[in-house]
């Protein structure tokens, strides 16, 4: 069966017709046609009577009445909030929209600093697109310490956030609709409890959640910066377990997933930005996140794969080629995490992307005892500008070359040690790390359900619209890293942080895949949708 869920389209009209088309492809003509129905026509009310014996307590206002211009007025500015557009082009964090790595010292994850409550409290949260909650430490039980004096690289203590002491904090109670665990209340009016069980060992945040206020900036054409407070639901994390107390994400978590509760999600729904993001990550520990950023017209893309019960952002993948040779890859999908330092496919394919490495590469294969990383090599500085490129090779053709492969550590005189930073996993899917996203800005684009990315420098990603430009190339197609940060670690990276999923499958829900002429009709099938769903369908939802 065809899987139309990319295409964002779920009207019966449309399947019908597309079904339609990819039996009688050869079809000379087709004429569709529908009949205009006002929303608040005698007609429109019948159909809502003959579908649930009632109208919903609409109101159906009589014709040309204040009531009736009243209505068609507030559903206009509804319709121009939610269809043409949002407040703001980008909206990035108060503090700036710079992310900062500190390598193996936390964890090897992405950070931003954001500022939360009022009076306003800042917090260094890691990015994880592999999980949706907010959390930060808060009236903590059991929390990860907070003195800068632990932490060598930080010029600042971290923060634990208390909702009594912010006056825009507001318990989120059992009875709203965003409370997955409604179940576990003794009442509808206590706060909402909430656990996030992470795919890394024994890691979990715990506590309850509260509505509070995010402060946001943007920057207008004439570059005056404008602050915004938007309302997130946000984590009070009073007991964190695993890596959380370990050094991984000491200050919070930011989750950046596709579902409800997620901060991309609320700034959409808002109508503060369109439903998009991105994330820039450089080689120089650095890189930008921006909110509601849809990329440029040049980026290439592929489109997200809907998976059953899995809240994440999936897509395809065809190939994973080294150098010249190309490694087919059956039915495969991938999440995309920037909570996952690393890269990680099914320990198979790993096995046979490292034999055709291990092919191609004048090196000695090497084992270095209690390293994070499974392949290793030594190889004299002229040996290291021969490792042949990688990229993978997405649905519909799409090539993302990886500019960082490996990691490497030139402490040894006459030779460098370096490794792949592809790990093993036993999952029968892969994960798709920050490691990879190096040298690009990602688009996550949720309005269009694909991912899209093109080379940059994340430097010249500040809040308005940019020209990115490529990564310097200094000849090698794989630059190395050379900071000491990006030496080989001795401790364990932390795995992917997806939320609720431990267990987690794709053999459970196996994705549709998305066969080539499916984007060729694309336009077509966003034409009739069009038709569909604001000639028959707004005639009764507004």
């Amino acid at each position: 069966m065809v899987c139309f869920g990319v295409l964002m389209v779920n009207r019966a009209v449309l399947l019908v017709l597309l079904a339609y088309l990819s039996v009688d492809g050869c079809s000379a003509a087709l004429t569709f046609s529908s009949k205009l129905i006002h929303r608040f026509s005698d007609e429109a009310k019948a159909l809502w009577v003959s579908k649930d014996g009632n109208a919903h307590g609409r109101s159906w206002p009589k014709r040309k009445s204040p009531e009736y211009f009243e209505l068609l007025l507030r559903n206009d500015l509804k319709r121009q909030r939610l269809k043409l557009g949002s407040q703001y082009d980008f909206l990035f964090p108060s503090e700036g929209s710079e992310t900062l790595f500190f390598g193996n010292a936390l964890y090897w994850l992405h950070y931003t600093w954001i500022d939360i409550g009022t009076p306003k409290v800042s917090f260094l949260v890691a990015l994880d697109a592999g999980s949706d909650l907010l959390w930060v430490p808060c009236d903590c039980i059991q929390c990860a310490p907070l003195s800068a004096s632990y932490y060598s690289m930080l010029d600042r203590d971290l923060s634990e956030y208390s909702p009594s002491f912010s006056n825009t904090s507001e318990d989120l109670p059992c009875s709203h609709h965003l409370c997955e665990q409604s179940g576990n209340c003794k009442s509808l009016k206590e706060p909402c409890p909430y656990i996030a069980e992470y795919d890394s060992e024994n890691t979990t945040s715990s506590g309850f959640l509260v509505e509070e206020k995010l402060h946001l900036a943007s920057v207008s054409n004439h570059a005056t910066q404008n602050h915004v407070q938007a309302s997130v639901i946000l984590g009070c994390g009073r007991k964190q377990s695993g890596g959380y107390l370990d050094g991984a994400a000491p200050d919070g978590v930011m989750g950046l997933g596709p579902g409800n509760i997620s901060v991309p999600s609320l700034l959409a729904k808002a109508g503060l930005v369109r439903n998009s993001f991105s994330l820039c990550f450089d080689e120089k520990d650095s890189g930008r996140i921006l909110f509601g950023d849809e990329g440029l017209a040049t980026q290439q893309s592929t489109p997200f794969l809907p998976i059953a019960g899995n809240n994440a952002y999936f897509v395809g993948l065809e190939h994973y080629c080294v150098g010249s040779l190309c490694l087919k890859l059956t039915q495969f999908q991938a999440i995309v995490d920037s909570g996952s330092s690393f890269t990680y496919f099914p320990t198979k394919i790993c096995e046979k992307i490292v034999s055709e490495f291990d092919k191609q590469v004048n090196a000695t294969r090497i084992n270095i005892p209690k390293s994070t990383f499974k392949y290793c090599y030594n190889a004299s500085s002229q040996e290291l500008h021969n490792i042949p490129t990688m990229r993978l090779v997405f649905i519909m053709n799409q090539s993302f070359l990886i500019h960082s492969p490996i990691y490497s550590d030139s402490e040894n005189p006459g030779f460098t040690t370096f490794c792949l930073t592809l790990l093993p996993l036993d999952y029968d899917y892969g994960i798709i790390g920050q490691n990879y996203m190096m040298g690009y800005r990602v688009v996550f684009d949720r309005e269009n359900m694909k991912l899209a990315w093109s080379k940059s420098n994340c430097q010249d990603i500040n809040g308005k619209q940019v020209h990115p430009t490529p990564p310097n190339d200094d000849g090698s197609p794989n630059p190395l890293p050379t900071n000491e940060q990006q030496s080989i670690p001795n401790t364990q990276a932390i795995p992917p942080a997806l939320v609720g999923r431990a267990s987690s499958h794709s053999s459970e829900a196996a994705p549709c895949q998305i066969p080539l002429w499916l984007g060729l009709i694309s336009s077509l099938a966003h034409l009739v949708c069009l038709c569909a769903g604001h000639l028959i369908f707004s005639t009764l939802d507004l």
